[in-house]
């Protein structure tokens, strides 16, 4: 494989967005000053400054953007160049309205944010190509530069746009997909409501309608909408590749499944030389270091296990949200070192000097508005220190226990109108059954539903609504092979058109579960219903409950009362040389937690009763050796226990037996041998 690390970059990344611009020059030899004090290795440049650059049409001004690059390299500071393609200018919108994107109801946005693009129009993808050439002849051999960066967090705010440009570019796209306007038919199940069309002349966008639409419609929408971005990526791409062979491209990512739900990342994943994600903590109560590790497990998943890179985080709070507290003391590195854990190369932020000014001037930063007399500052630089210390770990690839399956398009078409309970959401039972696994000390794998499932010997499926037979075939082979798989509710239900598969729930998973569904039966609100063992004890579930039919599974909890009461709720399924469990309720906590302790056991994978929760231990191996990393996310001392010796990397010391882990702090041996 060739190497897709930075170019030039011998150590982690650490740094973060660089927007000098909005400053005096006369601030530009602190900032560099302060970023070899810190310990500074790679910074963001350029990818909000079109309007500088291009100042006119036609006319461009890189004597600013010079200085800047030639000053980061004399510090030895690594540069990561953006394309500005995030953001035309406003004398392009003057020119082309146009290029602004309508929205479902016929509302077309104003310049005046960032974002604001319309991905099919034929202006904006001239004026970008144009751009990005003019970088990548200027900069493309530049000794600083490592990492081409293009676009900023394509999919936010806008992923699709609706106007008369993208009608036409999606019936070309249906066209190309589908090959005729029949198949079109046939996909979507236009016979329904009278929908059949009998040209592609005759296709819309789903705009807004009198009630809901088609769904095969909207879900086709969806998919065409990422690949129309995606075409704007791999054209900028290419220029770059051909005008600056031999450093890596990329754009930066939003993998959490609560930041953004309009990009395929399986898809993107195949398409950047390196994987980078941005990644915010959302303080709503819950257990925000879980969120980051299920983020920063889906983001190495994408990168098919490949090392990856942080290239945004916060080093405190964020300013988007309606309450954005402070970060923790410590709860900096423990994000940051968290990150690296679980298979980033470094840790970046967003951004290195707090603005004064626009939107997100109340957004944390690596210099804050106080100066260098800060809490923040100080951890910036200890930090910086630490990610220092681990550079050895370069190259090494995290070790996962388990996989989930998990497709962004199931989620797409789950998520669209009438579906039997509003209350399902997907998105929850994939963060509930990954905190399951994660209070197990389980390191978790994120993998396609298509893709090879060999190597775990668990495999979780929370929520995959939409399941093509490939699929279907593929987790039942795993399980005929040994695997344990366990299935939650509404699984397996319809195939890649939305269309429900031929004959019993739950159609793709009916084999390899051993049962059918005849009905669903979702609770009303607050309802809940109560599950009975063999031996009298009980579990709790509320959401969703199901007729099942065993058909070779075996019951192994049964409701207690509601309308499905007698009948059973969690069956297992001894198939092959595997088993397949399945669970049709929503279960709290505690149930999850019981259910993936019985699977655990049917897959061999050893309770870690030793480790206290929410103290996370995960490991990174590879040619340089083997890495674990402690990560105390409580109030209270505790001990790891190490397999074999080894050195503390950040302390330089010698551990062995029960490695020390201080509240709130991390910790890194390389163990001997």
């Amino acid at each position: 494989m060739p190497d897709t690390s930075p170019r030039g970059l011998t150590r982690l990344a650490f740094g973060g967005d660089y927007n000098p611009e909005q400053w005096p020059e006369s601030v530009w030899q602190e900032d560099v000053r302060l970023m070899r004090e810190a310990g500074v290795t790679m910074v963001s440049v350029g990818i909000f400054s079109w309007a500088l650059l291009e100042p006119a049409p036609g006319e461009y001004d890189f004597g600013w953007l010079d200085r800047v690059i030639g000053l980061l390299h004399e510090n030895g500071i690594r540069v990561d160049l953006g394309t500005p393609t995030v953001a035309p200018p406003a004398w392009f919108y003057r020119a082309h309205p146009e290029a602004l994107p309508v929205t479902a109801d016929g509302t077309r946005y104003e310049f005046g944010s960032r974002g604001a693009i319309c991905h099919s129009n034929a202006d904006y993808r001239a004026a970008a190509r144009a751009v990005t050439v003019k970088l990548a002849e200027r900069y493309g051999d530049h000794p600083a530069l490592a990492l081409w960066h293009v676009h900023n967090e394509y999919g936010v705010p806008v992923s699709a746009c609706y106007c008369d440009s993208c009608a036409a570019h999606f019936r070309r796209w249906l066209a190309r997909t589908h090959g005729t306007v029949e198949a079109v038919n046939e996909a979507w199940g236009t016979a329904f409501w009278g929908q059949r069309y009998t040209g592609f002349e005759q296709i819309n966008p789903p705009r807004a309608t009198p009630t809901v639409g088609n769904p095969g419609q909207a879900l086709d929408y969806k998919r065409f909408a990422d690949a129309t971005i995606r075409e704007n990526f791999t054209a900028e791409r290419d220029i770059l590749h051909r005008l600056s062979p031999g450093v890596p491209v990329t754009t930066n990512f939003m993998t959490a499944l609560s930041q953004c739900d309009s990009i395929d990342y399986w898809a993107w994943g195949r398409e950047v030389d390196l994987v980078t994600n941005d990644h915010y903590l959302i303080t709503d109560g819950r257990r925000t270091h879980v969120n980051l590790a299920m983020a920063a497990d889906l983001t190495r998943s994408v990168a098919g296990g490949a090392p990856w890179l942080l290239l945004e985080h916060s080093t405190s709070g964020v300013n988007w949200q309606p309450r954005n507290p402070a970060k923790a003391p410590g709860q900096m590195a423990r994000n940051s070192l968290g990150h690296v854990a679980r298979g980033s190369e470094g840790a970046m932020f967003f951004q290195w000097r707090q603005s004064r000014r626009g939107a997100e001037k109340f957004h944390s930063s690596m210099l804050p508005h106080g100066g260098t007399d800060t809490r923040v500052w100080r951890e910036v630089i200890e930090l910086g220190a630490s990610v220092e210390s681990l550079s050895p770990i370069r190259g090494t690839r995290t070790e996962a226990d388990a996989a989930m399956l998990w497709d962004w398009q199931s989620w797409w078409a789950q998520n669209l109108s009438w579906r039997p309970s509003e209350d399902h959401d997907p998105r929850e039972r994939a963060d509930s059954f990954y905190e399951a696994l994660y209070d197990r000390h389980l390191t978790v794998d994120f993998a396609h539903p298509e893709a090879d499932l060999s190597a775990y010997p668990l495999v979780v499926v929370p929520a995959l609504y939409l399941m093509t037979e490939a699929a279907g075939h593929n987790v039942r082979e795993y399980v005929e092979n040994g695997g344990t798989l366990v299935v939650s509710y509404f699984s397996g239900i319809v195939d890649e058109h939305d269309a429900v598969h031929e004959g019993a729930y739950p159609g793709a998973l009916r084999d390899v579960l051993g049962l059918t569904v005849e009905e669903f039966s979702p609770l009303l609100k607050d309802e809940r219903v109560r599950l009975t063992g063999p031996d009298g004890s009980e579990l709790t579930g509320d959401v969703w409950t199901e007729f099942v039919v065993p058909r070779g599974a075996e019951t192994v909890w049964t409701y207690a009362d509601g309308l499905t009461a007698g009948r059973p709720a969690v069956t297992r399924h001894p198939l092959g040389h595997g088993t397949a469990w399945y669970v049709s309720t929503r279960l709290d906590a505690q149930g999850l937690d019981a259910l993936i302790g019985w699977a655990a056991d049917d897959a061999g994978l050893a309770p870690r009763a030793d480790l206290p929760r929410d103290v996370e231990v995960v490991r990174r191996s590879g040619a340089s050796g083997t890495y674990l990393f402690a990560i105390n996310h409580t109030a209270g001392d505790t001990k790891v226990p190490l397999e074999s010796p080894g050195t503390e990397l950040l302390t330089g010391e010698r551990a062995a037996g029960r490695l020390p882990v201080p509240a709130g702090a991390v910790r890194v041996v390389r163990l001997d041998g």
